[in-house]
């Protein structure tokens, strides 16, 4: 991969055709690394953090570039894009059903199931994930196993800033309907979050299972169930109620996924 770095970070600085052209045989290398799971946007490390390859998010504008708008057709159906359509579901285990699309440059692991919805070029998604109806999967966006996206769930996109972490989400977390996770937030593994919340890099999390509440931003600690919330801000027309997020509780630790997330659901009364 080291040869394929000095590459694509020698075209991408160049920015002019010829560094492109030149560029070319290893961009589409590393594109299919991407396709086939052997190269990835963002990666766990073993303390727990995980580490963005920028110059995989180079190859991708890059890719960009090189390629040439085509008309694709799928039985009546018609696109005209850069980027071609995944291919090859049968072989590599995954259900896909019509009408989902998965553009070629994202990763499915064997047992993903994609009901109509969409996933974007760069996005990794594990094994035994669900991908629930209208739920779409953003650019670079790296999707857990055992994951539940449930219906019309937004999973943003990034590919630049070069070194802005893409959305994460852990193995075993559960996203309810109509929730909306975007700018790099990571939700950690097995956490809950209730139909309609909505994290961004600004939204303040707000722990109200304690005596006392705690605030933080950027991320879903493990195990919690998160519901929507406001809190008070004071402008100069008065104060208002703005959005957040309510950490109501946790997932129980003596149980497996299944059963601990139906207690959770049923415990706090958590809207799915």
């Amino acid at each position: 991969m080291n040869r394929l770095q000095d590459r694509i970070r020698t075209a991408y600085q160049a920015g002019d055709a010829e560094s492109l052209h030149q560029a070319g045989p290893f961009i589409e290398e590393t594109l299919q690394h991407l396709d086939d799971g052997e190269l990835r946007v963002a990666e766990p490390r073993d303390d727990g953090r995980w580490i963005v390859h920028a110059w995989v998010k180079e190859a991708i504008l890059l890719y960009f570039r090189l390629r040439a708008m085509e008309t694709v057709e799928v039985g009546p159906f018609e696109f005209h894009d850069r980027i071609p359509l995944k291919r090859g579901f049968e072989a590599a285990g995954v259900r896909v059903v019509p009408h989902a699309i998965c553009r070629y440059g994202a990763y499915l692991e064997s047992g993903v199931v994609q009901m109509p919805s969409y996933v974007n070029i760069g996005a990794r998604v594990g094994s035994g994930t669900m991908i629930d109806t209208w739920a779409t999967v953003g650019s670079c966006a790296q999707i857990g196993r055992d994951v539940h996206l449930s219906g019309g769930v937004g999973i943003g996109g990034v590919l630049e800033p070069l070194q802005a972490a893409p959305v994460i989400v852990e193995d075993g977390a559960f996203l309810g309907s109509r929730s909306i996770v975007v700018e790099g937030v990571r939700v950690e593994r097995e956490a809950v979050l209730g139909a309609g919340v909505v994290l961004t890099a600004s939204t303040t999390l707000i722990d109200v299972s304690g005596d006392e509440p705690r605030t933080w931003k950027g991320h879903v600690p493990a195990r919690s169930v998160v519901i929507p919330g406001t809190t008070p801000r004071k402008f100069p027309a008065g104060e208002f109620g703005v959005p957040c997020a309510l950490v109501i509780g946790q997932r129980k630790e003596s149980t497996d996924r299944k059963t601990s997330l139906t207690e959770a659901l049923r415990e706090h009364a958590v809207p799915v």
